[in-house]
C-alpha cells in the first residue's frame, strides 16, 4: 500500500508545483503586458510600474485573460487594437514562461 500512497503524494506534489509555475508565469505575463501598455501610454517610472501592477490585479480579481484584454482595450483606445493586445499577450506569455523556466535552472 505504501507504494501507491507514495505515488499519489508524488502526483499531488507535481500538480501543486505545476500550478505554482503556471500562476507565476501568468503573473509575470501580465506584468510584462502592463509594462508594454504603459509604454504605449507614455508612462514611465513608478507610474508604469503601478499600471503594470493594476494589470496583474485585474487578472487576479477577474480570473481570466479576457478581462485583462477588455481592460486594456478600454485603456488603450485609439493607441492599440484588440488584435495587437492579444498578440502582445501571447508574446508576453511565451517570454514569461521562458523566464520562469530559466529561473528554475
Amino acid at each position: 500500500m505504501t507504494m501507491f500512497a507514495d505515488r499519489e503524494r508524488a502526483f499531488e506534489a507535481k500538480f501543486a508545483h505545476d500550478a505554482e509555475l503556471n500562476f507565476r508565469a501568468e503573473a509575470r505575463r501580465n506584468k510584462l503586458l502592463g509594462l508594454w501598455a504603459a509604454d504605449v501610454l507614455a508612462k514611465t517610472g513608478p507610474e508604469a510600474t503601478a499600471f503594470a501592477a493594476e494589470i496583474v490585479r485585474t487578472d487576479l480579481l477577474s480570473g481570466g485573460q479576457a478581462d485583462v484584454v477588455a481592460y486594456l482595450v478600454e485603456q488603450l483606445s485609439g493607441s492599440a487594437a484588440e488584435a495587437d493586445i492579444r498578440n502582445k499577450l501571447d508574446e508576453c506569455g511565451a517570454q514569461a514562461r521562458r523566464e520562469i523556466f530559466d529561473d528554475l535552472q
